[in-house]
């Protein structure tokens, strides 16, 4: 089930690694990076839910998730395969956007597929051992383009505005092998059907949430939709960072469609939005209480990814400058650090469910956060990059935690036959985070830091501290009895 997160994994390290590397190559400033970003958040903000929403409806010959990881691994293999030889900026933004779909068009399924196929006492171990692939498939995408310039003297470098053969090589390989990987899960496990699951369902004796009223749809759409609006004029008159537009527009889109399901309850109609939105407003109160433990584990993640290669270049080798030799070092060496941290959440995998046993998955959760957020601060503190290596061990138990604790309970506390429109909605508390992160990072950076990437990592630190003590206070899910 879980050797297809392997080949996901490849392609996702693969972006979080060089994107940066990329974008900067063809000519991006330090302060844009983030808004770059917007199309990972932006893009799995629509596609995983109305994913879910489809997969828990599907019933084919090839089961009810599986077609979505092949369409998916298939998009995502072209993305992969184009995206290191976009001759502009534009063009490369465009490539992560259809990248980073496809990937989500795949991974969603690949999140309810375990809480499908295993009963509770099981889901640990298997949410877990995703854990471990997610970490192996990481560390192959981030060590890529280092062991081609060192094992095979590949070059690192290239003239301005071409993307090193390292980095193409990377690419190409990253395609091979997320196909591969993918296609081994589609065509080697199977899925119980949907009455199997609701017979599953029969176990549980939670009672349905009441459906939000008509007043209630349109009230909560008035009030969020002024807001939004409200933020969208005032960046207009302060003269605010232009990517503060994203941040309100969100707002406002999530008011408007708000009226929109309530305009459809008082026709009597419902179609995949109103479902959808009435499961988000439905939510189990676990749910609710893990969705402000991911949005702070997704904004330290976030913080990390955008500017580690670009902090790293030029803190620790000194060499800002992407057309440089000592610009290539580093953000090579980046690549291994995020390999280092992969690798470690490969082996904390095993530990975790030993962890989560003694403590329960709510204190195992916040003990990796906590280690997350030393990781982050060690690689702020420390200036010997030879020595980078050692904080990263504290974000390889973060993020082995991170892909596995928050799925292990919330697969416990939602319906088996609204499992993938759930693991799809429990994104939007990934996507939220990042939305935020890249609009605002780029200016708090270049307004109170001096445009220092440096201390967005920092920032991720605190962030991460946040998360762990949010997941001590997360409710526990009610029990679930399973045939």
């Amino acid at each position: 089930m879980c050797v297809g997160f392997f080949g996901i994994q490849i392609g996702f390290g693969l972006q979080n690694a060089n994107t940066s590397r990329i974008f900067q190559t063809l000519g991006a400033e330090v302060d844009s990076l983030a808004i770059l970003w917007i199309a990972a958040p932006l893009t799995g903000l629509l596609v995983q839910p109305v994913i879910g929403y489809f997969s828990d409806r599907t019933w084919t010959p090839l089961g009810r998730r599986r077609p979505y990881f092949l369409v998916g691994a298939i998009l995502t293999t072209l993305a992969l395969v184009v995206m290191p030889h976009s001759p502009w900026l534009w063009m490369a933004a465009s490539m992560l956007w259809i990248m980073d779909a496809s990937i989500n068009v795949t991974m969603e399924p690949f999140r309810a597929f375990v809480g499908d196929n295993l009963p509770e006492e099981q889901r640990t171990t298997g949410y877990a051992m995703q854990s471990f692939f997610i970490g192996a498939g990481a560390v192959l995408a981030s060590c890529l383009p280092w062991i081609l310039t060192e094992w095979f003297s590949v070059a690192a470098t290239a003239p301005e505005g071409v993307v090193p053969m390292a980095v193409r090589i990377s690419f190409y390989v990253g395609a091979a092998a997320l196909l591969a990987a993918v296609l081994w899960t589609v065509f080697t496990t199977r899925e119980y059907s949907p009455e199997q699951i609701d017979a599953f369902e029969a176990g549980r004796d939670a009672a349905p949430a009441a459906a939000r009223s008509q007043r209630a749809w349109y009230t909560g759409g008035v009030l969020w939709a002024l807001v939004g609006a409200l933020g969208v004029a005032a960046v207009g008159a302060l003269d605010l960072q232009k990517e503060l537009y994203l941040l309100a527009g969100f707002i406002l889109a999530f008011g408007l469609m708000q009226m929109i399901v309530g305009a459809l309850a008082a026709a009597g109609r419902s179609n995949p939005l109103s479902d959808i939105m009435g499961d988000i407003f439905a939510m189990p109160k676990t749910m609710q209480g893990l969705a402000v433990v991911q949005f702070f584990s997704w904004f330290a993640l976030f913080a990390m990814w955008i500017y580690m290669t670009p902090a790293v270049t030029a803190v620790h080798f000194a060499s800002p400058d992407p057309t440089s030799a000592g610009y290539g070092e580093g953000a090579n060496w980046v690549g291994v650090l995020m390999g280092v941290y992969n690798g470690v959440a490969a082996l904390a995998a095993f530990l975790i469910p030993v962890i989560a046993h003694r403590t329960g998955l709510r204190g195992a959760h916040a003990i990796n956060l906590t280690l997350g957020a030393a990781g982050i601060l060690g690689v702020f503190l420390i200036r010997d990059p030879q020595w980078l290596w050692l904080p990263m061990i504290g974000v390889g138990f973060a993020w082995a935690s991170i892909v596995s604790m928050p799925y292990a309970i919330l697969a416990n506390a939602v319906p088996g036959r609204k499992m993938g429109v759930y693991m799809g909605v429990f994104n939007i508390f990934i996507v939220v985070p990042q939305l935020v992160a890249a609009t605002i990072l780029g200016a708090v950076l270049k307004g109170v830091f001096g445009g220092q990437p440096i201390w967005a990592l920092a920032l991720g630190a605190a962030s991460f501290l946040i998360a762990a003590g949010a997941s001590l206070l997360v409710p526990a899910s009610p029990s679930v009895a399973r045939p």
